[in-house]
């Protein structure tokens, strides 16, 4: 089996510098099968998953992993991150928890779940 960790690791890295420069290049990551979850709202499929993510009004982000958590399950990894973003020109960060379970799928993995929430109050 993979160090976990490091294909966590590297999972992360790819996913916030793609999301963080061009949303649109995240499609690859996800299957018509793929659920998000973001502050509450479900999305299904690949293709509305992008189009959820690219509509947001997010110019100039940047997210800031502070903690990073892998585990194995059923097969595949669930990925637990949590950080701060900050929006184009923006000097107070927006605190956030993100999970993903990820399924292997011909020696890589692909997003089946991704769980988004800002966190408040800190």
């Amino acid at each position: 089996m993979a160090d976990i960790n490091a294909v966590g690791a590297q999972f992360i890295n790819y996913y916030y510098q793609t999301f963080d420069a061009s949303r649109t290049q995240l499609g690859p990551l996800y299957r018509p099968t793929s659920m998000l979850s973001f502050e509450g709202n479900q999305t299904l499929g690949d293709a509305a998953i992008v189009e959820k993510l690219s509509g947001l009004p997010l110019d100039g982000l940047v997210h800031k992993v502070a903690t990073q958590d892998v585990q194995p399950i059923d097969n595949g990894l669930l990925i637990t991150v949590t950080g701060q973003l900050l929006a184009g020109g923006e000097t107070n960060p927006q605190f956030f928890t993100q999970t993903f379970h990820l399924k292997p799928e011909g020696g890589s993995y692909y997003v089946q779940n991704d769980i988004f929430r800002l966190v408040y109050g800190l």
